[in-house]
């Protein structure tokens, strides 16, 4: 149980504002970039391995999926600029349960433009939505997000976003996170691995099947604060299954 929490606890730091760039650093451009993360250190070698993430879901595998059942309150207590992306550290408290499962809401943060596809469409913004079980099981269930009217959710985050890599502004209230998801919790289902250095593999993927609206103006916002875009390449499937 030990070792496995201590795992968790690496794994979550690679999604934190004290990513892996502790050991070595990493981009996504040039030398650093996705290409070459495998051989930048030692500890990013699963990012050659065969069940990495992002993928292009398609080819699916007709099954029964359980509901997921949201159990989030207001616990988005700070958002921060990592360099990497922008993402809201959350309070205890909040879970989904995912095939009776409990997975606590540890944070969120963004991707533009997405880095999954769902039958080859990209989307301009992708949310990750990162949880852990008691176990330190990692569960990441997200939204992708499609250019139309702007995003009220996202209008309220957005308007506190640090510009600076390094800079974190305190929430007040406190953000919900259920707000960015679709009405329809229908999903599709995979095996996959963090989609950022070290790329531990062992992830279980949610997708949400409907995506949310996004305006221009909030995907050029983020834009501009990243710089550069923040997505991995798509990954092979190889021999996994995709449910939905």
């Amino acid at each position: 149980m030990k070792k496995n929490l201590f795992c968790a606890a690496m794994l979550l730091t690679s999604f934190s504002a004290f990513t892996a760039e502790q050991h070595a650093h990493w981009g996504y451009s040039g030398e650093t970039g996705p290409e070459n993360w495998a051989k930048l250190t030692p500890e990013f070698g699963a990012c050659a391995g065969k069940n990495q993430t992002p993928v292009n879901l398609d080819g699916f595998i007709k099954a029964e999926l359980k509901p997921l059942k949201f159990n989030y309150k207001a616990g988005g207590s700070q958002i921060l600029n990592n360099g990497h992306t922008v993402q809201v550290v959350y309070d205890a408290g909040s879970n989904v349960v995912i095939d009776g499962v409990e997975y606590a809401l540890k944070q969120f943060h963004f991707h533009a433009p997405s880095e999954n596809q769902i039958k080859g469409e990209s989307y301009p913004l992708e949310g990750h939505f990162v949880h852990a079980d008691k176990d330190g099981n990692l569960a990441v269930v997200t939204v992708m997000f499609k250019e139309g009217h702007a995003n009220e959710a996202l209008e309220s985050l957005w308007t506190h976003m640090p510009a600076k890599e390094g800079d974190k502004i305190a929430l007040s209230p406190a953000n919900n996170a259920l707000k960015f998801f679709p009405k329809d919790h229908a999903y599709y289902r995979f095996n996959g691995s963090l989609t950022t250095p070290p790329c531990t593999e062992g992830v279980r993927w949610i997708v949400m099947k409907k995506p949310v609206f996004v305006s221009k103006a909030q995907i050029d916002a983020f834009k501009k604060v990243m710089v550069h875009a923040n997505n991995r390449p798509l990954q092979p499937i190889n021999a996994r299954e995709i449910l939905g």
